[in-house]
């Protein structure tokens, strides 16, 4: 049998019960005051024990409400359905009955009354034990009403904690799931973690490898620009002082024919010698470059 037909089992036959409670209490409400014999009880007692059962059927109601729908069937939950439509119908003449039953209570206890009245007022030994019964009769009633209140009002408080505790409990044991479940998704996704771990620790080094790399790369970079600006600085000044022995050739050739003719003597300029010692500077010019 499933877990949810065995809690509904468990309810009908719980209700049954406290049916039958409910049923015997309201009897005890209406024959209260007829004789001596039934009035053990106070009248406010057997009210609250009375309540409490149909508090109490009220309760059973509402967890029949909430395991209907899970039932396996649905011909199962079309019975739950009905045998709850049933309990509420009997509920509501439960509370019709305890009213017509306090009521008839309320008259016996106005017939007693008269009865004890005219007891006392008839006079002689017979009406003085009766009204010593009486009083011994309000004394002890009303320390038993005392008593039955601070009973039922402790049985209250007592039912309100344990609904608390099991509240609690229910919180406590939904968060144990809740934690479970948490620890396992983070053991399936631990194996994920140090994976990522490991691949953050590759990238950090790479980063700094590749940092390394670069400021290699920028100071080699550096460093051969200006070694050509340097080169080109220098091949420059040798080009100019080329350019100007050059002009100065050329002078001395615009310069020779004139000065034989003066009687002017001049070193002699060979131009195959010049060519010589510029074909050594282009050369060292292309090689540089």
């Amino acid at each position: 049998m499933d877990k949810v037909e065995q809690e509904v089992e468990k309810v009908k036959k719980e209700w049954d019960d406290t049916y039958n409670n409910v049923v015997e209490q309201i009897k005890a409400i209406e024959n209260y005051g007829k004789s001596e014999t039934q009035n053990k009880d106070s009248l406010p007692r057997l009210n609250g024990l009375a309540q409490d059962g149909l508090a109490l059927l009220n309760s059973l109601q509402f967890k029949l409400d909430l395991f209907a729908p899970q039932l396996p069937t649905d011909d199962q939950v079309q019975s739950a359905k009905a045998l709850l439509d049933s309990w509420k119908n009997r509920s509501h003449s439960l509370r019709l009955s305890m009213r017509n039953a306090n009521l008839q209570a309320n008259d016996n206890i106005r017939k007693a009354a008269q009865k004890e009245r005219e007891l006392l007022l008839g006079g002689g030994g017979e009406s003085t034990a009766g009204r010593r019964n009486l009083q011994t009769k309000a004394g002890m009633t009303s320390a038993a009403e005392s008593i039955t209140d601070s009973l039922r009002r402790t049985r209250q408080l007592m039912v309100q904690e344990v609904e608390r505790s099991a509240g609690t409990l229910m919180t406590f044991e939904e968060s144990t799931g809740v934690l479970r479940k948490a620890e396992t998704e983070y053991k399936g996704h631990r194996s994920l973690l140090m994976r990522t771990r490991n691949l953050l620790s590759t990238m950090q080094r790479q980063d700094v490898i590749d940092r390394v790399i670069i400021a290699v790369g920028v100071f080699l970079f550096t460093c051969a620009v200006l070694y050509v600006v340097s080169k080109r600085i220098g091949i420059l000044y040798l080009q100019r002082k080329v350019t100007a022995a050059f002009k100065a050739g050329m002078v001395g050739k615009e310069l020779r024919p004139g000065a034989v003719g003066n009687g002017v003597n001049h070193a002699p300029v060979y131009d195959n010698a010049l060519r010589k010692a510029e074909e050594p500077l282009e050369r060292l010019m292309h090689d540089e470059l």
